[in-house]
């Protein structure tokens, strides 16, 4: 699922031997699969050339990968939670995650990527920065919110 659009759509086709009639859906599919095939190849080098309002998730049949990502800005809604059975559900209309999901209904965080492959959620601008879950307040419907923490700066000393 791709939703969305690439401002950099062409220059990308280029750098990935596109056909000129490729879209956005082709050229995600074909960074992944270089991102896949040329492991250890960094997902955030993948996702963080791709500049535009976008939202997308790719499953891997062959390795029984998910691989999701949304623009920095949040421009395109993606929303996930946790199942009752206990399965990470996404979709791009909140409403359709209510009944399924709960209160672990949240925000996608923009700037970010997912990948069972990875095995966490990380900021593909700053990729080591830890990514931490706000808990909502009790009336709120979403059940958290996530934020990129900023390293510490250690002041240096004489």
């Amino acid at each position: 699922m791709f939703e969305g659009t690439l401002d950099n759509l062409g220059s990308l086709k280029q750098q990935y031997g596109l056909a000129k009639s490729a879209n956005e859906v082709i050229l995600v599919i074909e960074a992944y699969k270089a991102l896949r095939d040329r492991a250890p190849y960094p997902p955030n080098h993948v996702v963080g050339h791709l500049i535009g309002s976008f939202a997308f998730i790719v499953f891997d049949k062959s390795t029984s990968t998910l691989f999701v990502a949304s623009d920095q800005f949040g421009k395109v809604p993606l929303y996930w939670g946790i199942t009752a059975d206990g399965y990470v559900a996404f979709a791009d209309n909140a409403e359709l995650l209510k009944g399924a999901c709960g209160k672990s209904l949240a925000s996608f965080p923009q700037g970010c990527f997912y990948s069972t492959a990875v095995g966490e959620i990380r900021s593909y601008e700053n990729p080591k920065n830890k990514i931490t879950a706000v808990p909502a307040e009790e009336e709120e419907i979403w059940g958290a919110t996530f934020k990129v923490e900023e390293p510490a700066v250690v002041a240096a000393t004489d």
